[in-house]
Protein backbone atom coordinates (compact mmCIF):
# COMPACT_ATOMS: atom_id res chain seq x y z
CA UNK A 1 0.00 0.00 0.00
CA UNK A 2 1.32 3.42 -0.94
CA UNK A 3 1.46 6.22 1.52
CA UNK A 4 0.71 9.69 0.30
CA UNK A 5 3.14 12.30 1.43
CA UNK A 6 1.53 15.68 1.96
CA UNK A 7 3.17 18.35 -0.15
CA UNK A 8 2.72 22.07 -0.05
CA UNK A 9 1.57 23.84 -3.18
CA UNK A 10 3.45 27.05 -3.83
CA UNK A 11 1.15 30.04 -3.74
CA UNK A 12 0.88 31.95 -7.02
CA UNK A 13 -0.51 35.03 -5.36
CA UNK A 14 1.39 37.06 -2.88
CA UNK A 15 0.10 39.37 -0.24
CA UNK A 16 1.46 42.37 -2.17
CA UNK A 17 -1.06 41.91 -4.99
CA UNK A 18 -4.04 41.37 -2.70
CA UNK A 19 -5.07 45.05 -2.51
CA UNK A 20 -4.71 45.45 -6.28
CA UNK A 21 -6.77 42.31 -6.91
CA UNK A 22 -9.45 43.51 -4.49
CA UNK A 23 -9.54 46.87 -6.27
CA UNK A 24 -9.90 45.18 -9.68
CA UNK A 25 -12.71 42.95 -8.38
CA UNK A 26 -14.49 46.04 -7.01
CA UNK A 27 -14.12 47.78 -10.40
CA UNK A 28 -15.48 44.71 -12.20
CA UNK A 29 -18.46 44.55 -9.83
CA UNK A 30 -19.22 48.25 -10.40
CA UNK A 31 -18.92 47.89 -14.19
CA UNK A 32 -21.18 44.83 -14.24
CA UNK A 33 -23.79 46.77 -12.24
CA UNK A 34 -23.55 49.77 -14.62
CA UNK A 35 -23.83 47.47 -17.65
CA UNK A 36 -26.91 45.81 -16.15
CA UNK A 37 -28.49 49.22 -15.49
CA UNK A 38 -27.78 50.26 -19.09
CA UNK A 39 -29.37 47.07 -20.42
CA UNK A 40 -32.42 47.62 -18.22
CA UNK A 41 -32.66 51.15 -19.63
CA UNK A 42 -33.12 49.63 -23.06
CA UNK A 43 -29.76 49.07 -24.70
CA UNK A 44 -29.46 45.82 -26.62
CA UNK A 45 -26.38 43.89 -25.56
CA UNK A 46 -24.85 40.84 -27.14
CA UNK A 47 -23.64 38.27 -24.62
CA UNK A 48 -19.91 37.78 -24.56
CA UNK A 49 -17.35 35.89 -22.57
CA UNK A 50 -16.71 32.22 -22.11
CA UNK A 51 -19.54 30.31 -20.54
CA UNK A 52 -18.78 27.20 -18.58
CA UNK A 53 -15.21 28.05 -17.70
CA UNK A 54 -15.85 26.82 -14.17
CA UNK A 55 -14.60 28.18 -10.89
CA UNK A 56 -11.13 29.60 -10.96
CA UNK A 57 -8.91 32.15 -9.31
CA UNK A 58 -8.09 34.89 -11.79
CA UNK A 59 -4.68 36.45 -11.93
CA UNK A 60 -4.00 40.16 -12.27
CA UNK A 61 -3.83 40.07 -16.09
CA UNK A 62 -7.08 38.10 -16.33
CA UNK A 63 -8.83 40.54 -14.01
CA UNK A 64 -7.52 43.47 -16.04
CA UNK A 65 -8.69 41.85 -19.30
CA UNK A 66 -12.12 41.24 -17.78
CA UNK A 67 -12.32 44.84 -16.58
CA UNK A 68 -11.29 46.16 -20.01
CA UNK A 69 -13.85 43.94 -21.75
CA UNK A 70 -16.57 45.23 -19.42
CA UNK A 71 -15.53 48.83 -20.14
CA UNK A 72 -15.78 48.16 -23.88
CA UNK A 73 -19.20 46.50 -23.50
CA UNK A 74 -20.45 49.37 -21.33
CA UNK A 75 -19.26 51.96 -23.87
CA UNK A 76 -20.96 50.05 -26.70
CA UNK A 77 -24.21 49.71 -24.74
CA UNK A 78 -24.23 53.42 -23.89
CA UNK A 79 -23.58 54.31 -27.54
CA UNK A 80 -26.46 52.08 -28.67
CA UNK A 81 -28.74 53.61 -26.06
CA UNK A 82 -27.80 57.10 -27.26
CA UNK A 83 -28.51 56.11 -30.89
CA UNK A 84 -31.91 54.72 -29.91
CA UNK A 85 -32.70 57.92 -27.99
CA UNK A 86 -31.70 60.09 -30.95
CA UNK A 87 -33.86 58.05 -33.35
CA UNK A 88 -36.85 58.30 -30.99
CA UNK A 89 -36.34 62.04 -30.62
CA UNK A 90 -36.23 62.45 -34.42
CA UNK A 91 -39.48 60.45 -34.75
CA UNK A 92 -41.11 62.57 -32.04
CA UNK A 93 -40.10 65.77 -33.86
CA UNK A 94 -41.49 64.38 -37.14
CA UNK A 95 -44.79 63.61 -35.39
CA UNK A 96 -44.96 67.10 -33.90
CA UNK A 97 -44.37 68.60 -37.35
CA UNK A 98 -47.08 66.35 -38.81
CA UNK A 99 -49.56 67.44 -36.12
CA UNK A 100 -48.70 71.13 -36.59
CA UNK A 101 -49.12 71.15 -40.39
CA UNK A 102 -50.72 68.01 -41.89
CA UNK A 103 -50.96 69.28 -45.52
CA UNK A 104 -47.17 69.78 -45.61
CA UNK A 105 -46.61 66.13 -44.63
CA UNK A 106 -49.00 64.28 -46.96
CA UNK A 107 -48.62 60.52 -46.74
CA UNK A 108 -45.98 60.61 -44.00
CA UNK A 109 -46.11 57.91 -41.32
CA UNK A 110 -44.60 57.50 -37.84
CA UNK A 111 -44.95 54.13 -36.11
CA UNK A 112 -45.37 53.84 -32.36
CA UNK A 113 -42.31 51.56 -32.33
CA UNK A 114 -40.24 54.45 -33.73
CA UNK A 115 -41.40 56.56 -30.78
CA UNK A 116 -40.34 53.85 -28.33
CA UNK A 117 -43.93 53.03 -27.40
CA UNK A 118 -45.50 49.59 -27.42
CA UNK A 119 -48.13 48.49 -29.87
CA UNK A 120 -48.53 48.33 -33.61
CA UNK A 121 -50.16 51.71 -34.18
CA UNK A 122 -49.03 54.14 -36.85
CA UNK A 123 -49.64 57.88 -37.08
CA UNK A 124 -50.27 58.81 -40.70
CA UNK A 125 -51.34 61.93 -42.58
CA UNK A 126 -54.44 61.08 -44.60
CA UNK A 127 -57.08 63.06 -46.45
CA UNK A 128 -60.26 63.63 -44.48
CA UNK A 129 -63.27 62.15 -46.31
CA UNK A 130 -61.11 60.26 -48.82
CA UNK A 131 -60.96 61.57 -52.39
CA UNK A 132 -63.17 64.57 -51.61
CA UNK A 133 -60.84 65.63 -48.80
CA UNK A 134 -57.78 65.09 -51.00
CA UNK A 135 -59.21 67.36 -53.71
CA UNK A 136 -60.34 69.95 -51.16
CA UNK A 137 -57.01 69.88 -49.27
CA UNK A 138 -58.45 68.55 -46.02
CA UNK A 139 -55.65 66.58 -44.37
CA UNK A 140 -55.54 65.08 -40.89
CA UNK A 141 -53.20 63.00 -38.72
CA UNK A 142 -54.79 59.72 -37.80
CA UNK A 143 -53.58 56.97 -35.47
CA UNK A 144 -54.32 53.47 -36.74
CA UNK A 145 -56.27 51.18 -34.46
CA UNK A 146 -53.29 48.92 -33.86
CA UNK A 147 -52.26 45.41 -34.77
CA UNK A 148 -54.23 43.54 -37.41
CA UNK A 149 -56.19 40.50 -36.32
CA UNK A 150 -54.37 37.20 -36.50
CA UNK A 151 -55.46 35.09 -39.44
Amino acid sequence: MRTLIPTTVPSTTTTTTAPARADLRAQITRLERELADTVVAGAPVRPSGSAGAGPRLLGMTSLERQRDALLDALDAARAQLAEIGEAQEAARLRLEAMLADPPAHRGERVALAELGQGGCGVYSVRPRLGLVGMLAGWWEVKLSSGCPLAT
